[in-house]
């Protein structure tokens, strides 16, 4: 009997295991039938973290993610079938619990028997979901954390999930801790991105990067080069000098009115004239709108915040946070203990991987980082933090990093295109059946 490849497949907020049924279909399509080297693939579609639970935190969603994995690891050894070797793809928030459910299963010696051969993340907030220079932007920032509950607040960095004060997104990124200790194990590491219309999850915390070329490329002079075997994945891009670049021709009043789009779904949306009759109903339609998403996300959000209380009175397993919160306290004592008494015996460092190398705190930004984060953006480019800085310094110097980039023009929000979420409601979604394709053709059994 072959030897197991356990790939498991992650979905993001508000998800369930069926908005990743097109991505489990062609892996299935392009790896399913192959065996290499005795080999034979198998897909984990996490079930234990979906829809309300979402709300709990990437901390919590990647804990379960982990005993999910190690339960279906002991199921499979039942049937007499070994994993052997490891993979992980996680759709937006799925990208960020899968990196912490990489580190609970490396802290618990998962990667000593299993080889680690594949990471990737498709649209997913690497860095949080940062702040821009417009009101919206404001609003969601303020509203976010309080109305997503725990998983809010990591997803805008206001947590304080370290005990030093950290946000979890940062304690990720730490090249000290096991999180990224887990992720460089992996040869293949891919990360897919939104260049342009991802109202959800924006381009440079998808792409890991501290500016974003396509915000403007209409007017900016990019020029793109496309595969010609997938079409929305985009090969290469270059910048063009402003006065080549060839702008957007202007529509007529008329045109513009017949195209308008209520910013509604595709399927609510309707064609000229009931376009305009959809337009004079927003003032109604919209505040009521407004109104029942808020209650519908305060609901769940206290559901949540009860749900995490009850988790973490009930939890009998050491989790990470404790294991790093002890790594700190002994750290802190030891420091003390050195300034009382310098000519005592050295500080001796933990041999739990993710620890802080001794008399050493929490890494802080380079000058150049906070001179980078106190300079005035140019238009269209995010607010980021020294702390979201230092993040993409620190993912982007690993090694084996490839960045793709999915371009979904004419659409609304592409956020869901990606992944081909919903094909069945929103035809559109099957448009994005090329870039998973793409992942599926470049994933190394």
């Amino acid at each position: 009997m072959p030897d197991v490849h356990l790939l498991v497949l992650i979905h993001g907020m508000w998800g369930n295991p069926s908005h990743l049924g097109y991505a489990n279909k062609i892996i299935h399509e392009v790896k399913g039938e192959v065996e290499d080297g005795d080999v034979k693939l198998e897909v984990l579609v996490a079930e234990t973290n979906k829809d309300e639970s979402t709300y709990d935190g990437i901390d919590w969603g990647g804990e379960r993610v982990a005993e999910e994995i190690r339960q279906k690891t002991a199921d499979l050894e039942k049937e007499g079938r070994m994993v052997t070797r490891f993979s992980v793809t996680g759709y937006s928030l799925g990208g960020l619990v899968a990196r912490y459910a990489i580190g609970v299963l490396h802290q618990s010696k998962f990667f000593e028997t299993v080889q680690p051969v594949n990471f990737n993340t498709l649209a997913t907030p690497h860095i949080g979901i940062p702040k821009f220079p417009s009101t919206f932007s404001s609003i969601s920032s303020f509203l976010g954390p309080k109305l997503l509950s725990r998983s809010g607040e990591q997803f805008f960095c206001v947590d304080k999930w370290s005990p030093r004060g950290r946000p979890l997104v940062e304690v990720l990124a730490d090249p000290d801790r096991i999180f990224y200790q887990a992720l460089i194990l992996f040869p293949n590491i891919r990360i897919y991105a939104n260049a342009i219309n991802d109202l959800t999850v924006p381009y440079v915390t998808s792409s890991i990067s501290a500016e974003d070329p396509f915000a403007d490329y209409e007017k900016n002079g990019i020029k793109i080069d496309f595969h010609e075997e997938y079409k929305h994945v985009i090969k290469s891009y270059s910048a063009l000098p402003l006065s080549l670049a060839t702008p957007k021709e202007s529509q007529s009043w008329f045109k513009t009115v017949r195209n308008m789009r209520a910013p509604l779904p595709p399927r609510f949306q309707a064609e000229f004239p009931l376009n305009l009759a959809v337009y004079t109903l927003l003032p109604i339609l919209f505040p009521a709108f407004i109104c029942l998403a808020l209650i519908r996300l305060s609901f769940q959000s206290h559901q949540s915040r009860g749900r995490v209380r009850h988790l973490e009175a009930q939890s009998t397993r050491e989790r990470l946070v404790h294991i790093i919160g002890q790594l700190e306290t002994e750290l802190e004592s030891a420091a003390v203990d050195l300034y009382d008494d310098p000519a005592g015996t050295p500080i001796i460092t933990s041999s739990i991987p993710g620890a802080d190398p001794a008399g050493e705190t929490s890494p802080e930004p380079t000058k150049e980082i906070e001179k980078k984060s106190q300079s005035k953006p140019p238009p269209y480019q995010p607010l980021l933090t020294p702390g979201q800085l230092q993040c993409i310094e620190n993912l982007n110097k690993i090694p084996q990093l490839k960045k793709e980039r999915a371009f979904f023009a004419g659409v609304r929000n592409s956020h869901a295109m990606i992944i081909c979420r919903d094909p069945k409601m929103f035809k559109q979604h099957l448009e994005g059946q090329d870039v998973l394709r793409h992942w599926a053709d470049h994933f190394e059994l």
